[in-house]
C-alpha cells in the first residue's frame, strides 16, 4: 500500500538548513560514492537525535546491512546523522524530513524508528502498509488500542516487527528466565520491577522553542499541537507529558516491566491493575509521575512496579542526586534499575545491564546459570528479515505490546485516582502484606524527600478490571467510559492508526 507523499525530489542540504526540510524532501547527500544494488538488507532510521543513534550504529556495524536512509523533522541533526553516515559507510545516504516519503522511495526494505513515543505504532504502521519490515522503539505503542493493531497488522500481510526491548537479547538474562521457570527456587511469590533513576525537574513556566526548520505539524504527528510549549525543553522533555510520552515507566521502565513478565510466563495483560504515587519532590511542568508503585494482580503471582525519580534524601537534591538512587531492597549493592523475583525458595536479582544475581531463602548466595549464547537485538532483527520466521525473534512486536500495555493500564489507574494521605492508603491496602510493606517503603523514601505524606499528597488510582482478551476495562461500572477513553487516544488527521480487522 502506498503512502501516496508528495514530490521527494532531492534538494540542496544548505537550502534545507536554511528554509526547513518541509513535507516530502528527500535528499541526497553528495559527498560519497553511490554503490551498486547487491544484497545488503537496506535500512532506514527514524528519529535520531538521541536514541535513534544507537540504531545507526548497529546497523552500519553488520555484513550485508547498510544503512540506506534517514528520517528526522529537525534539519540540523538531520544534516548532522546523514553526513556522519555517509561518511562512515562510504555511500550516499538519502535524509527525508517526512518519514512517508522514505517508505514511498523504494530506498530501503526495513525500517526502524526511535522517534518520540506518540509516533511509534504510526510509523510500524506506515511502514507496514508500504511492504517494509520495522523495528519499532519501545514502549512500541503510546497506548494500549494502537500497539494491538500494530500486532494484527504484522501478522496480516506476514511482516517481521520487533519491539526494541532489547533485555530479551541478553543471554544472561535468558538463562535466569530459564532457571526460574524450571522451578528451581519453586513458586513465584511476586515479581518485582524497578526504575530508581535519577529524574530532576524540568523547570516551570513553559514556553520552549522549536528548533528553527522543524516541521512541527509532522513532529507532532497524531498528537495535538501544543502551542505555546508547555516545556523549555524541545527535545527529550515531551516523556514527561502525556500527549507524546508515558513517563519513566513507559520510558526506561518498559525493559523491566518486560523481563518482570518474561520471569511471571503471562502472555496477557493483568486482569486488574492499580497505581499509587504522583510528580512528588518539587514543582515543574511535568505530568506524569516520578514516584509510583503499580501493582498488576494476576492471578498466579502479582507483578509490583515502582518508579522512583527522586534521590535517597532531599539533600542530594542539591549536590550528588544520580549517585545517590535507592537500590534493590533484597540486594542492597546492586542498583535500583532491574527486575526482583522473590520465590518461595529464594530470589533472582537482575539489572538492566544483564547482571544476575541469585539468593537462597536464606540469602545465602548461589551460583548463577551460564549466559545462553545470543546476539544483540539489532542483529536478531535483521536475522529475522533474513529468515521471515517471526518466531526467530527475541522480541516480537507482540511481546513488547504486551509490556507496553502493562505500563500504559497502571498510567490509566493513576490518571484516573484521586489525592489521598499515607493513612488512606494505608487503610485502603490493609490485609495485602506485600503492597503495605511495598507502599510503606515508597511513603518512607518521599519522606526522605521532604514531602508530607501525612496530607492528601499522593494519588491512589483506582484497581481497574481489564479484559485480558479483548484489552478494554471492563467490569467497572461508570469508570469503564473514562478508563476506555485512554486505552485509545483522539488521533489527528491525517495521522490516524487505522483499526485493523
Amino acid at each position: 500500500m502506498k503512502i501516496n507523499p508528495q514530490s521527494s525530489a532531492p534538494v540542496d542540504r544548505r537550502k534545507v538548513l536554511k528554509y526547513g526540510a518541509g513535507f516530502g524532501l528527500a535528499l541526497a547527500w553528495p559527498n560519497s560514492k553511490v554503490i551498486g544494488a547487491n544484497e545488503d538488507i537496506r535500512v532506514g532510521v527514524i528519529g535520531v537525535n538521541s536514541r535513534g543513534k544507537g540504531h545507526l550504529n548497529a546497523y552500519q556495524k553488520m555484513v550485508g546491512v547498510r544503512v540506506a536512509a534517514i528520517c528526522d523533522t529537525d534539519p540540523a541533526v538531520l544534516d548532522a546523522r546523514v553526513n556522519k553516515a555517509a561518511d562512515d559507510q562510504d555511500f550516499a545516504v538519502k535524509g527525508f524530513a517526512d518519514m512517508r516519503a522514505m517508505f514511498d522511495s523504494g530506498e530501503i526494505d526495513a525500517m526502524s524508528t526511535a522517534t518520540p513515543n506518540h509516533w511509534h505504532t504510526l510509523a510500524g504502521v506506515w511502514a507496514i502498509q508500504s511492504g517494509i519490515d520495522a523495528y519499532v522503539e519501545k514502549p512500541i505503542s503510546h497506548n494500549v488500542w494502537e500497539g494491538r493493531q500494530l500486532v494484527k497488522l504484522a501478522r496480516k500481510h506476514e511482516k517481521i516487527c520487533q519491539g526494541g526491548t532489547q533485555s530479551r537479547s541478553m543471554g544472561s538474562i535468558q538463562a535466569a528466565v530459564k532457571f526460574v521457570h524450571d522451578g528451581e527456587l519453586g513458586k513465584i511469590k511476586y515479581v518485582k520491577g524497578m526504575c530508581y533513576k535519577p529524574r530532576a525537574s524540568i523547570g516551570k513556566g513553559g514556553g520552549g522553542n522549536i528548533p528553527e526548520g522543524v516541521d512541527y505539524n509532522v513532529w507532532c504527528g497524531p498528537a495535538a499541537q501544543e502551542a505555546p510549549l508547555g516545556r523549555q525543553r524541545f527535545h527529550y522533555d515531551w516523556h514527561w507529558f502525556y500527549e507524546y510520552g508515558n513517563g519513566d515507566m513507559g520510558n526506561q521502565g518498559i525493559h523491566q516491566m518486560d523481563v518482570a513478565r518474561w520471569y511471571l510466563g503471562e502472555a496477557k495483560i493483568a486482569p486488574r491493575s492499580m497505581s499509587l504515587g504522583g510528580r512528588l519532590g518539587y514543582d515543574d511542568d511535568g505530568e506524569t509521575p516520578n514516584t509510583q508503585i503499580v501493582y498488576h494482580d494476576y492471578d498466579a503471582a502479582p507483578l509490583i512496579f515502582e518508579t522512583r525519580g527522586l534521590p535517597s534524601a532531599k539533600k542530594f537534591q542539591e549536590n550528588g542526586w544520580g549517585a545517590n538512587m535507592n537500590t534493590a531492597e533484597e540486594f542492597p549493592e546492586e542498583k535500583g534499575i532491574g527486575v526482583v523475583v522473590v520465590c518461595e525458595g529464594g530470589s533472582v536479582y537482575t539489572s538492566a545491564g544483564g547482571k544476575v544475581r541469585i539468593k537462597d531463602a536464606d540469602g545465602t548466595e548461589m551460583e548463577v546459570p551460564k549466559p545462553h549464547d545470543s546476539e544483540d537485538i539489532f542483529a536478531n532483527f535483521i536475522s529475522a528479515v533474513k529468515s521471515r520466521k517471526v518466531e526467530d525473534q527475541y522480541a516480537d512486536c507482540e511481546e513488547t505490546h504486551i509490556s507496553s500495555a502493562l505500563c500504559h493500564t497502571g498510567m490509566i489507574s493513576h490518571r484516573l485516582g484521586e489525592m489521598m494521605s499515607k493513612g488512606q492508603i494505608m487503610e485502603q491496602l490493609k490485609g495485602d502484606k506485600v503492597m503495605e510493606e511495598r507502599f510503606g517503603s515508597m511513603a518512607d523514601h518521599l519522606k526522605a524527600n521532604g514531602v508530607d505524606v501525612n496530607t492528601p499528597s499522593m494519588v491512589h488510582g483506582p484497581m481497574i478490571k481489564f479484559n485480558p482478551d479483548t484489552e478494554w476495562a471492563e467490569g467497572n461500572g461508570e469508570l469503564d467510559k473514562m478508563a476506555n477513553k485512554l486505552v485509545t487516544r483522539d488521533y489527528r488527521a491525517p495521522f490516524i492508526v487505522p483499526e485493523v480487522l
